[in-house]
Order: structure tokens, then sequence, then C-alpha cells
């Protein structure tokens, strides 16, 4: 493996990639420190996808700058290979190949692999390894595509969607793996549409939308408690009119409905405006259930960020 220095794993700058008429990366920059984790956000379609697939060396970029531990990976895709694991959307095995094969072939490739046996025991997945890929479910698939992407011992690891389809059990070893590769100083990046994952895994964060950068900065840079971050939730009837309460909050403060029933207030929250958000409550003869005050989750940042429109 070879010696870390200082420089990023991952830095691009001005990455452009067109299909056609569209363009699908417009401009995009981010950077990964060794031996971190970060998480690339974004909603179907903001270009998370294309812009990992071309740090890996799958697509050729149209415009900017790419540099994967300090190479090109349009040009040294062959120097890169083993010193980077990749984990795709899909799984990425032959649909016929059983499990153990299939990762036993990948660590063919590798100078220093880990044992296969022991990691498809680590991965629960010992029991299913004479069972063809495409028998497996879901999340066992993609159980063995991190193994894949694990088993040459990487400097570097792309996970994209990393969780997809599998159960609370494997999911929380998946984030426990990813815990140790950092602390083995192995970088991640991963995309992934869990926000409680990005909050959990991520050193930092970079939010996509339309092919560019919208918001960067750890978790919680993003979900600051700020003035403007402090919500108060709480559930009542459905579609009151909420004007009284407005004019008895303080300058700064909103309030919205964002689903039939569930309020939301966001601004200073302090225990006058809880106060007067019972006693508004109590004028209108309904009892504010599941009162809760909190800072901004990182899927409301994303929400407030992107729309909340599907795509």
């Amino acid at each position: 493996m070879s010696a870390r220095t200082s420089a990023p794993a991952v830095d691009v700058s001005g990455l452009v990639k067109r299909f056609g008429q569209t363009t699908a990366v417009d401009g995009l920059s981010l950077r990964l420190d060794q031996g971190t984790v970060l998480a690339l956000l974004g909603p179907n379609g903001a270009g998370k996808t294309t812009t990992v697939e071309i740090c890996e060396g799958f697509q050729r970029r149209d415009a900017g700058s790419v540099s994967v531990l300090g190479l090109d990976p349009a040009t040294h895709a062959e120097a890169l290979r083993p010193r980077v694991g990749v984990m795709p959307q899909g799984g990425g095995a032959y649909p016929g190949v059983r499990a153990e094969e299939m990762l036993a072939l990948v660590a063919a490739c590798a100078a220093n692999p880990l044992s296969p046996a022991w990691l498809l025991d680590v991965l629960g997945l010992t029991s299913a390894r004479r069972t063809p890929f495409k028998r497996l479910s879901g999340g066992q698939q993609q159980r063995l595509s991190l193994a894949c992407a694990l088993v040459g011992r990487p400097e570097l690891v792309f996970l994209d969607e990393p969780t997809a389809g599998m159960d609370p059990q494997a999911r929380r070893l998946v984030w426990e793996l990813v815990g140790a590769l950092r602390a083995d100083g192995v970088s991640v990046l991963l995309t992934t549409h869990a926000m409680e994952e990005a909050e959990e895994l991520a050193d930092q964060v970079v939010i996509v939308d339309r092919g560019r950068v919208v918001a960067e900065g750890t978790p919680r840079q993003l979900t600051a408690e700020t003035e403007d971050a402090a919500q108060l939730r709480f559930r009542a009837r459905p579609h009151m009119d909420t004007s009284q309460l407005c004019a008895a909050l303080p300058d700064g403060c909103r309030v919205h409905e964002p689903t039939p029933g569930a309020y939301l207030l966001s601004g200073r929250i302090d225990p006058q405006v809880v106060s007067a958000v019972t006693a508004w409550c109590a004028q209108q003869g309904v009892l504010a259930e599941e009162l809760h005050v909190g800072r901004r989750s990182l899927e409301d940042v994303f929400l407030d960020l992107t729309g909340r429109e599907l795509r």
C-alpha cells in the first residue's frame, strides 16, 4: 500500500459532465480528506452517481479536474484499481455466479486481500456462499457487493447507496464497518438517501442539486442551532387558522403545517414561545400533542435546499 500524504484522497474542481443536451454535473467541486468519510447527498438525478463514476474512472468528464489518490482516474485507472474499492448501485456481480466465487475472483486480483471466508462470515453471508447472486435477497446482494469493495484492502472506498434494501441489523453492521474503515485510515465517499445514515457516518456532507453544490459542511454545521435553526413541533387538529398564533410570536418566528395536523415553528424558541403555543391551543379548545423542541435535522436542511416535490 502506498504511503499516505496530507493531500486529499479525492479532489474535484469545476467538474462538468453532459449527456447530449442535458448537463448532469455543472461545475461541481468537493474534497475528501484522507481517513475521513464524505456523504454526497442529493435528489434523484442530482448528479451524485455520475460524479462518483467519474471519480472511479468509469466515465469521462467534459470539463474540470479530478484527482483520486493524487492521480487522474481518466488516465491512471490501472494504477488506481488496486488501491480503490467500489460498491456500485445494483450490486455489480454476474447474475449466475455464486457468492463465494464472486468474492474469490475479486480477491485474486488483489496483492494482499482479506480472507474471503472471513469477510463472508463478518457480513453474514456464510450460509449463502454457494447461492447464485441472482437468488440472493436484495440485502444479501448489497452485502456481497460491499465485501467485493473491501476484500482488496483499499485506501479509498466508494459506496453508492450502501445500505439500500438492508434490514436494520445489516444496516447497523455496515455503519460499524464504515467506522472501522475510518479508524484504519481508509477514506470513504458514500452516496445515500438516508439522512440518518449521513448524520451518523459522515465527517463532511456535500448536498448537490441539479449538478451543483448547494451546501457543504459537517453535519453539525449544516444543522447548526442558530436563531433560524431551532424548531418547535406539535400535533393538533388539522387546518387551524394560525394567524392569531403568528401575531403572538416574536419577530422572526414562522409557523406552517407541513402535513395535516403537524405544525412546525421555526426561529428563536424560548419559554415564552412555548407558552404562546399552548395558550393559543387552549383558545382553540385543543391540546398540543407530541410537543418537541429541537434543532433542524439534516433532512430538514436537505428539503429546504432541494425542495419537497417529487423528482
